[in-house]
């Protein structure tokens, strides 16, 4: 058999010979195969370098072996892509196997989709300007089916849905399966684009009937802007097919769409824009990156928590910081849960929307409504809420955009027994609601949020960080740990951006780093360290200080003292500790502190910045007490201690800009 093999392979060579030798017209492919095919395989290749790394789907059952995405470095070419590529076939022919390009990216990211052998992987990823490979996996819609009434927040007429506007000056894109756009919901509000890339569906007799291809986006376009059961009813829908009939894509899809949409925007420009992603697969580092660049690109992109009752952060979109991510609720305010699904939690779900029940078009017929649930549906409420804030303040950032979510949100109505214990802390406790008609809101107000990290690892002084979103300034950072073991936390610059490092301690189970991130701060702001260990971090004059931070080299709990406000503004720092300062400069902004002391045995003080005024950093004071941490919840400071009858004090610093009307305080 193996001479066979060779017999085939030296045929195929004399072929190749002779069509070089008969025509010199030869393309670059043929000439770069023949020579490799050439090379005398006993000697070692001239170039020598690190191989790139190669990640796969964390679910197993919905990898796609055989299928990957060649990521390429930052700075690649077109050429380069595209000469990586035939160099990849050449490679692969000299070795008896047969590779295809399936596309090429050049707008999200620089790379190539390519269906091959896992035998081909050693070779791809050693070739040059390779940055990662990735394989290929499966996405998919979330649905599992009360009302606009719910995002109302003026209830005084019952029955009758009047948002402050249509949010008719807003595009969305929406990636999902095909749409039914004769359905008298959404007539005339969707454009159909050429686009579609989807898999085959699974199993030799699926039954392609219209109304199963287009049920789940024809479902999602109506909340986004039907006319009886959309919540934004003026915004246009371009539909980007990335799901077949079955509600399932691929990573490698999703990027194409991605691409496409890109590619829309630079021959005709929409602004502003949103990118709704209902759907969601294992964590793809490629899929979170396309995202981040569509952000910085000025987009806004709204996707599913997923419904697995799971950690959002172990799926992607889902996961990536700079997408708005959402998790369902139902009609009593509470995480959607169905049988052994539910709504995804933790840290990297931004709000919740409903996401139980939802009436919306049914692609049964054109005047046919059904009822789905997923976080699917609560996606496309932010997303209709979105186009209604976004036609209100076209210029909003993605950061504002979210910020302005949640200030508008209802807050504290989720129970959070009904959350995993390991998420209560870092879920958000919001549903979004549309602005109320008498909200004076702008863009240049100062608006803050708390980002948790994950729980770092349980061993002395490992270290976790928390980081703000483009657009965002960090004007604190704080640390928690569930038996109070931590050594406090620092803020770092890396790459151009502040980070919150949070440290473990002695004998600590994991420390969170907990960053407060804001948005119209309107400030030149800077985070100064102490000179020395023991001594105070102070500010320059005419700075503002907006929070306080305190590590120590010891692996004790530290914590620094109660911030000055006076004169000097400034952070003490307990002996054998450093201390750090958020200072930023601008004649408009003020700030203050607030105090409350805990009574009894209480675990939890907490203190709250008055209206019209924004909390921006958060710490305990120790009166005896261990303090296991401080964290900024809404416009709450809150302390937990270990509940000795000593007790700590919860100290809040709240800014605002000053009015012109408005005397200083100081």
């Amino acid at each position: 058999m193996k001479s066979f093999v060779t017999v085939c392979c030296l045929s195929i060579l004399l072929g190749l010979v002779a069509v070089v030798e008969s025509d010199e017209d030869y393309t670059e492919d043929e000439e770069m195969i023949l020579s490799l095919i050439l090379q005398d395989d006993t000697q070692p290749e001239a170039e020598s370098r690190p191989s790139a790394q190669f990640y796969r789907c964390t679910k197993d059952a919905w990898r796609m072996p055989g299928q990957y995405i060649v990521v390429m470095r930052n700075g690649t070419h077109v050429n380069q892509v595209e000469r990586t590529a035939r160099r990849l076939r050449a490679k692969a022919a000299k070795r008896g196997y047969l590779i295809e390009i399936l596309q090429t990216y050049s707008g999200a990211f620089y790379g190539f989709l390519v269906k091959m052998s896992s035998d081909v992987l050693h070779m791809a990823v050693k070739l040059p300007h390779v940055e990662y490979i990735e394989e290929d996996s499966s996405v998919f819609a979330q649905s599992i089916p009360w009302n606009l009434q719910r995002i109302l927040q003026n209830k005084h007429e019952p029955g009758k849905y009047s948002p402050p506007n249509d949010g008719a000056k807003v595009g969305v894109y929406l990636l999902d399966t095909s749409v039914q756009v004769t359905h008298r919901e959404i007539e005339d509000r969707v454009m159909v684009t050429d686009f579609s890339s989807v898999p085959e569906e699974d199993g030799v007799r699926v039954h392609r009937q219209a109304s199963l291809c287009d049920s789940h986006g024809t479902h999602i376009a109506g909340v986004v802007s039907g006319r009886d059961s959309g919540v934004a009813r003026g915004a246009s829908v371009n539909s980007v097919r990335v799901l077949n009939c079955q509600g399932k894509g691929t990573v490698s899809g999703a990027l194409a769409g991605l691409e496409y949409i890109q590619s829309s925007l630079m021959s005709q420009p929409i602004r502003p824009v949103v990118l709704l992603l209902p759907f969601v697969g294992g964590f793809s580092r490629t899929l979170n990156a396309a995202c981040r660049k569509m952000v910085e690109s000025g987009a806004v992109l709204i996707a599913a928590a997923g419904n697995y009752n799971d950690d959002a952060c172990l799926y992607s979109p889902a996961s990536e910081p700079e997408v708005i991510t959402v998790g369902a609720v139902n009609f009593a305010d509470q995480p959607l849960s169905t049988g052994t699904t539910g709504t995804n939690v933790g840290r990297c779900v931004d709000v919740f929307a409903p996401g139980d029940d939802i009436i919306s078009a049914s692609s049964d017929c054109s005047t046919c409504f059904t009822t789905k649930s997923g976080t699917s549906q609560a996606a496309a409420h932010v997303a209709g809420i979105a186009a209604v804030l976004l036609n209100l303040s076209p210029n909003s950032s993605s950061a504002e955009l979210l910020q302005q979510l949640r200030y508008h949100s209802v807050k504290q109505v989720i129970n959070p027994e009904s959350l995993p214990l390991n998420h209560r802390l870092t879920t958000p406790n919001m549903v979004v609601a549309l602005p109320d008609p008498k909200s004076t809101l702008t863009g240049e107000d100062l608006l803050c949020r708390s980002v948790w990290s994950e729980r770092s690892a349980a061993k002395g002084f490992a270290t976790v960080t928390a980081r703000c979103r483009q657009g965002e300034e960090m004007l604190s950072c704080s640390s928690f740990s569930q038996n109070g073991a931590r050594a406090g936390e620092r803020v770092e610059e890396r790459d151009g951006q502040k980070e919150c490092v949070a440290v473990n301690g002695n004998g600590g189970q994991g420390v969170f780093a907990v960053a407060r991130c804001c948005t119209g701060h309107k400030a030149q702001c800077q985070m100064l360290e102490s000179p020395k260990r023991g001594e105070d971090a102070e500010c320059p004059p005419d700075h503002q200080l907006t929070g306080c931070s305190s590590s120590s080299s010891t692996g004790d709990v530290s914590d620094s003292g109660r911030p000055l406000h006076g004169s000097r503004r400034a952070c003490p720092a307990k002996r054998g500790a450093t201390s750090y300062a958020s200072c930023c400069h601008t004649s408009s902004l003020e700030c203050r502190l607030k105090e409350h002391d805990s009574t009894g045995l209480s675990e939890q003080v907490e203190i709250s910045c008055e209206d019209s005024w924004t909390l921006t950093g958060c710490q305990g004071l120790s009166h005896g007490s261990v303090i296991r941490g401080a964290f900024a919840l809404g416009n709450t400071c809150v302390v937990h201690t270990s509940g000795e009858d000593k007790g700590a004090a919860a100290i809040a610093t709240c800014c605002r800009h000053r009015l012109s009307h408005q005397p200083s305080d100081h």
